[in-house]
């Protein structure tokens, strides 16, 4: 498919507007939003300061490291950014935020509200969601409330990144798209509350202070980087399946529990069933044999695509097949020097993958890349895939789920532009 060619940030986004109008004009500038990052004026960051923070819950999700942001962005940045109205009409969008001191978008100030404007055109309003009031609470032996238990998602999902290192180390076994290390260290550097290992005790009693006030959340995550021998003289099953035991154990059916891990033995997985866990996510980030194993070498050394793919299909006897719900890393099929020539090709292995799945039941989901600096396919992709890419890639999406007459994953709030929450991608904005 021939692509018209154009010579700024707005006349794209307006060419692929005009060019997918099945798709929501929301969802490809939230899309847009996702890879290219956001940057603030100083006054509209001080309005931010004020409304619910940027948590740094799992990845950093900035295009910029902390060190080269000159105001400090990361201290006052908003979690999500709500954007609404607007010369085309926005729906209600939720946008996860990430950081970007030389994006094309930018949230200005006017009269004590906010809005973002493309290269210096006003796009739509920016809404920020209050804090909550638990995240002013501390436990009992004084950690923050927020630096355990954060939540994001407009507040459907408590995010509970239990062990925040992946045991994937170095060239030979990182993700080559995953800042999760590095993440870590710049917020030590940083100075900031961020605890590697979480107990289980910690995140109980968080998640009790929650359940006392809060009504937003309807769904918890628990995750951490893989584990590839042993966590506290445990395996990676056991070391996660003890917090859903815990949570439950005090806390049965209060939220939809989700655990989001490598794939597992099939014995193993049941253990997060037998513990309460709900949904499983065995995150399978790429769908081409060769660019798996390219750039998840640690996955591909330790388990293996064919045994990833095994796996996740074995899981669907335990929890259900709408329950199992793999993720796609949408825009690394194009990384640099791994990646795919072209959109076309990249769409077309892709949309293989939901073939595959869809067609069992299964419906993965998808995280949008963002090129995170001080990672090798960030470094070298500084503007990540292309916007047409990611449009073609929840074209496909939303067709093969179509196909196959599939509910929208469970676990992510209400589908369709306007209502979903859903903030890292817009395949929730394009669900039916």
């Amino acid at each position: 498919m021939a692509t018209t060619a154009v010579s700024t940030r707005t006349q794209l986004v307006d060419s692929l507007i005009e060019r997918y109008p099945h798709i929501p004009k929301e969802a490809i500038v939230k899309e847009d939003l996702l890879r290219a990052g956001v940057c603030f004026s100083d006054e509209a960051l001080e309005v931010a300061a004020t409304f619910q923070s940027k948590s740094y819950f799992i990845f950093s999700f900035d295009l910029t490291p902390f060190e080269k942001m000159e105001g400090q962005e990361y201290r006052k940045a908003p979690e999500e950014l709500c954007l609404e109205g607007g010369p085309l009409g926005f729906r209600r969008t939720i946008v996860s935020v990430r950081l970007n001191p030389s994006s094309p978008y930018r949230v200005v100030e006017d009269g004590g509200l906010c809005a973002l404007e493309l290269e210096g055109a006003r796009l739509c309003g920016v809404g920020f969601r209050d804090q909550p009031a638990y995240y002013a609470k501390r436990l009992a032996n004084g950690k923050p409330l927020i630096e355990v238990a954060p939540n994001i998602e407009w507040g459907y999902l408590i995010y509970l990144t239990v062990y925040r290192i992946c045991q994937y180390f170095g060239k030979e076994e990182e993700c080559k798209f995953c800042d999760m290390n590095e993440n870590y260290r710049q917020q030590i550097q940083a100075g900031r509350p961020y605890t590697a290992v979480k107990s289980v005790d910690d995140v109980v009693e968080a998640m009790g202070i929650i359940a006392e006030s809060d009504t937003a959340s309807k769904a918890y995550t628990i995750t951490g980087g893989s584990v590839t021998s042993q966590l506290a003289g445990l395996a990676e099953v056991d070391f996660y399946a003890r917090y859903a035991a815990a949570i439950e154990g005090r806390y049965a059916g209060r939220w939809i529990s989700k655990m989001v891990v490598q794939a597992l033995p099939k014995e193993e997985a049941r253990k997060f069933k037998d513990a309460g866990t709900q949904i499983y996510h065995p995150n399978f980030e790429i769908w081409d044999s060769g660019k798996f194993a390219a750039i998840c070498p640690g996955k591909n050394r330790y388990v293996g695509r064919d045994e990833w793919i095994k796996r996740i299909l074995d899981a669907t006897e335990i929890f259900g097949a709408s329950k199992v719900i793999p993720n796609f890393v949408g825009g690394i099929e194009m990384a640099k020097p791994y990646g795919f020539a072209n959109v076309d090709e990249a769409i077309k292995s892709t949309s293989e993958g939901l073939e595959f799945f869809m067609s069992k039941g299964v419906t993965p989901r998808f995280t949008t890349w963002c090129p995170e600096p001080n990672t090798e396919l960030g470094d070298a992709n500084p503007e990540g895939a292309p916007l047409e890419y990611h449009v073609r890639l929840l074209e496909a999406w939303r067709d093969t789920q179509a196909k196959y007459r599939l509910a929208a994953p469970p676990g992510y709030g209400d589908p369709g532009a306007g209502r979903a929450v859903f903030s890292v991608s817009a395949f929730m904005d394009v669900a039916q």
